[in-house]
């Protein structure tokens, strides 16, 4: 799934190319993926909207358009949006038509993503939590709110009401580089463990959106090229291959349901 480094990825990449533009057309292949409004009333609203300014919140990308609206997308599991693609897309699900000719591609293999076109952005966004990157989310803001928690602390990771944008492959680096387990209760942790989490948050998605975001599945730039943070990844995902710290065998385990990577010896 696109987690937060990957959508600021597409998000920065797209914004000199779509802000400023006109959406002149847009093709629905399956409605499914637009949950509001009912399609012909999507189509008919957006057309002629001028793109204002592209922004994101936790996983969530918002083009705030002419007409006081928002454009909102979230791609889950396996949804790409490519720029004026060369090839016709085999998932291809909505086409949105630009007034300088290019052509906007979501496509999504799994059918899980969706599009909003509202006026209230916060009636989709308005539950997230704090986003980690912003100066305001600090330690101390970390700490205050991991006191009401007694779940793993993985599980609260990937809470998007706690903190926005954070997901599987990032909440393991981020606890691998922190030496935290990932079933220790949430108001366990102390000061120092707080306060080298919220640095190791900090860390590992700058490292990853420096990167390009991370190609381990479907995960696509606009121009259809890979991001390379995977190449960084410390536990994520290699179950079974040696800890980079001290050579013991990175273990999976599943916490709520979701795989997580981590060092039994660095993260006791």
């Amino acid at each position: 799934m696109p987690e937060l480094p990957e959508v600021e990825t597409i998000k920065n990449e797209l914004s000199p190319y779509v802000v400023g533009r006109q959406f002149t057309g847009v093709t629905v292949y399956d409605a499914k993926l637009v949950r509001q409004p009912p399609v012909e009333e999507f189509r008919r609203k957006l057309e002629g909207q001028r793109i204002t300014s592209l922004d994101r919140r936790g996983k969530y990308l918002i083009f705030h358009l002419s007409g006081g609206e928002a454009l909102i997308i979230h791609l889950r599991m396996s949804g790409v949006l490519l720029l004026h693609p060369e090839q016709p897309e085999k998932y291809t699900r909505v086409v949105f038509q630009l007034d300088n000719g290019s052509q906007l591609v979501f496509t999504d293999r799994r059918r899980l993503g969706a599009i909003w076109l509202v006026e209230n952005e916060q009636a989709i966004v308005g539950k997230l939590g704090p986003e980690p990157l912003a100066p305001e989310f600090t330690s101390e803001t970390l700490a205050e709110r991991l006191q009401k928690h007694r779940a793993p602390i993985k599980a609260v990771l990937l809470d998007q009401a706690f903190i926005a944008g954070i997901g599987n492959m990032y909440a393991d680096e981020a606890l691998f580089a922190a030496k935290i387990h990932p079933l220790r209760e949430a108001n366990t942790l102390a000061p120092r463990e707080i306060q080298n989490l919220h640095h190791a948050i900090r860390d590992v998605l700058w490292s990853a959106i420096s990167s390009k975001g991370a190609s381990v599945d479907t995960y696509k730039r606009p121009d259809g090229e890979l991001g390379t943070a995977q190449f960084n990844f410390r536990v994520a995902h290699l179950a079974g291959k040696p800890c980079p710290t001290c050579g013991a065998t990175i273990q999976r385990l599943a916490i709520r349901n979701r795989g997580s990577y981590f060092c039994l010896n660095c993260q006791s």
